[in-house]
């Protein structure tokens, strides 16, 4: 198998992070039945949003970045929920749950055959942190110094695929592989966390394997 590789050097000489990208035709994609979801208004969203953190404190979500090949193309792998709006793989941490753990647990839940087969998730650096202010408003690529307790964090991480992997997705969810020049700046269509990957991701190379 031949490959493509691009290495980027700065002006110190120091090499940038290279991420292993496989052709999409190498995965299998199957299903599974469905999972659940909450039907409930924005207003009901936020309210439980408010119980919860009552409850438990600041709510922390990890998300995977996990990257496939495409006509000559690094591809970001999607959610699509209800045929309407995006989501990046991944969810909410349990109490007491690390980082890496909540991600592999996620991801099986959502990708894979067997929800209890964790440790085949490679989880990455941490691309960056995102923070909610309050209940009502969108995440922030930052935390303003006067916000003393703010309502959710999420952290997103590259997640590295191997060469083949079967991903099985819930009947009710797409798996979908969108172009980053497409996700690029495109806040109205995949919000301002999809969109702002592709800047995230600059610091790295990509080795695309054909």
């Amino acid at each position: 198998m031949g490959d493509h590789s691009v290495t980027v050097t700065d002006n110190n000489n120091h090499q940038s992070t290279v991420i292993e990208i496989y052709p999409l035709g190498s995965y299998y994609f199957g299903s599974k039945d469905p999972i659940a979801f909450r039907d409930e208004t924005i207003a009901d969203r936020v309210q439980r949003m408010k119980s919860n953190f009552s409850a438990r404190g600041l709510r922390t979500s990890v998300q995977a970045v996990m990257l496939v090949e495409l006509f000559k193309h690094p591809h970001l792998l999607l959610l699509q929920v209800r045929n309407a709006f995006f989501k990046l793989p991944g969810g909410r941490l349990r109490p007491g749950e690390s980082d890496i753990d909540g991600l592999q647990r996620k991801l099986s839940r959502m990708l894979s055959v067997n929800e209890d087969e964790t440790d085949h998730w490679e989880v990455g650096d941490c691309l960056g942190m995102w923070w909610r202010s309050d209940f009502e408003t969108l995440l922030y690529p930052y935390l303003p110094p006067n916000l003393k307790v703010p309502k959710e964090c999420t952290k997103l991480y590259v997640v590295k695929l191997p060469a083949s992997r079967k991903f099985i997705v819930p009947k009710n969810l797409k798996l979908l592989a969108v172009p980053l020049c497409q996700v690029h700046e495109n806040h109205k269509t995949y919000g301002p966390v999809i969109s702002g990957v592709p800047q995230l991701l600059s610091k790295f190379s990509f080795n695309i394997n054909y």
